[in-house]
């Protein structure tokens, strides 16, 4: 498994995000909200998809908002392997969409472990749900 996070990792499919939102299955970890969708026996090039959101509430101006987005794709990046190795064993697709929930921008390394235990939450839920 590579390190790379590139253009096949983004979700883009209006019917797929519309499905992710009516399953309402979430995980909440501060500063984070996860939305999956899992699919069973899916032929996709990844094991995983997802959408990354900053709201404008939050964060008024756009490069703050983009700074934010950046980062957590840097840390999605970094912390990947675990979801891949756990999904790779059950040859399922998830589809996610991250929305930061934070008033402030916190740093690279905070946003790693924080995501690093969203990511075994999320690992741990799926085992709960038989995947």
């Amino acid at each position: 498994m590579s390190a790379s996070f590139g253009k096949e990792y983004k979700l883009c499919s209006k019917e797929r995000i519309s499905e992710l939102f009516e399953g309402k299955k979430s995980i909440k970890h501060f500063p984070f909200v996860l939305h999956y969708l899992a699919n069973r026996h899916a032929n996709q090039k990844t094991s995983f998809q997802i959408v990354i959101s900053a709201p404008k509430r939050s964060f008024r101006k756009a490069t703050e908002r983009n700074r934010i987005k950046r980062l957590l794709r840097e840390s999605v990046r970094k912390n990947k392997v675990i979801l891949e190795q756990f999904l790779h064993g059950y040859d399922a697709h998830l589809s996610l969409f991250l929305v930061y929930t934070g008033k402030e921008e916190f740093p690279l390394t905070v946003l790693d472990k924080k995501m690093g235990k969203t990511f075994h939450e999320l690992t741990k839920q799926l085992i709960y749900e038989n995947l």
